[in-house]
Order: structure tokens, then C-alpha cells, then sequence
């Protein structure tokens, strides 16, 4: 279908319509033709630009599919940072979680499971929304316990050297 066809609703009119309603003239048959092959060349143009763009955003395309139990974070706008997250600032995350997902509910959607705290948003959220989580166990980072004496000083270590510090 045709662009014009397809914003209007009918096909684009030829130069043999064209005229004011006065002005009735008829046309020679080399006219007709000349102007039916620049509209076949004018429609062979869009399809090749359309095909073009549809190639370029095919790249940067990729399918996106979780399983049932794996962790994935959920990316939220900025305003709604504010509103239903409590996240606040020029430094708040731009994606939260990780959450667990539940279950698939379409082709391109998710059931996560959420705490208790968001439970007034919608649990499924479009793969676009959602990041998967990767955990590396070389990553996490043992908290060890800090000892504070009595006199609120702590025991600084480096590599090198223990020293007393007030």
C-alpha cells in the first residue's frame, strides 16, 4: 500500500485529475503513461529507504529472553523514581532489583516477583525494562566486623604496618 494510500484512505489521484474543476482539458495517452512510470519510480524509492531504515534498526536489534527464576534488574524513568520507588537525586540508579522473574505472561513480557514495598506497581514490565543480573561471587566483598573501643577509636590496618589511630 502506498503512503499516501495509506494516510488518506484512497489512491493518490494522477495529473489527469488534477485540474481545477473549470478547467476540463484531455490529456494525450504519453502523459498518462509518463506520469503512472514517475509514480511507480516514486513507490520503488520509498520501499528501497524503507528497507534501508528497516535494515539499520535490525542491527541494533537483539532478542531478549529470561527463564523462569532468573534474576533480572527493572529499569525505571526518572520521574517515576521519585514517585513510586522513593529515589530521589541527580546520582539515584537507574535500574533497581534484582528481582526474580516468575513467569513469562507474553512474547515480550514478564511476571516479576516484587517485595512488599512496591506492591502497589504492576508486576509485569516489557524486556525492554528489564537488565539480566549477572552474579560473580569474585565480586562480593566480606564485611568484616569493625571493633570500636571504648575511648570511640578504631584500629586502622593496612597492608603494611597496624597502627593505633584517635
Amino acid at each position: 500500500m502506498a503512503p499516501y494510500e495509506a494516510l488518506y484512505g484512497w489512491r493518490c489521484r494522477t495529473p489527469t485529475c488534477w485540474t481545477e474543476l473549470g478547467e476540463r482539458q484531455v490529456l494525450g495517452p504519453e502523459l498518462v503513461a509518463d506520469t503512472e512510470s514517475k509514480v511507480k519510480l516514486i513507490r520503488d524509492r520509498l520501499k528501497e529507504a524503507s528497507d534501508r531504515q528497516k535494515s539499520y534498526a535490525d542491527l541494533k536489534r537483539k532478542e531478549i529472553e529470561f527463564a523462569v527464576r532468573d534474576m533480572v534488574f527493572l529499569k525505571v524513568s526518572p520521574w517515576k523514581k521519585i514517585l513510586r520507588f522513593g529515589k530521589k537525586g541527580k546520582l539515584s540508579p537507574r535500574f533497581i532489583g534484582p528481582y526474580r522473574v516468575l513467569r513469562r505472561v507474553g512474547p515480550v513480557a514478564y511476571q516479576l516477583e516484587l517485595p512488599p514495598e512496591l506492591d502497589r506497581t504492576h508486576d509485569v514490565f516489557h524486556v525492554s525494562m528489564l537488565r539480566r543480573y549477572r552474579s560473580d561471587p569474585s565480586h562480593v566483598v566480606p564485611v568484616e566486623e569493625i571493633e570500636v573501643r571504648t575511648d570511640l577509636t578504631i584500629e586502622e590496618r593496612t597492608h603494611t604496618n597496624f597502627r593505633s589511630r584517635g
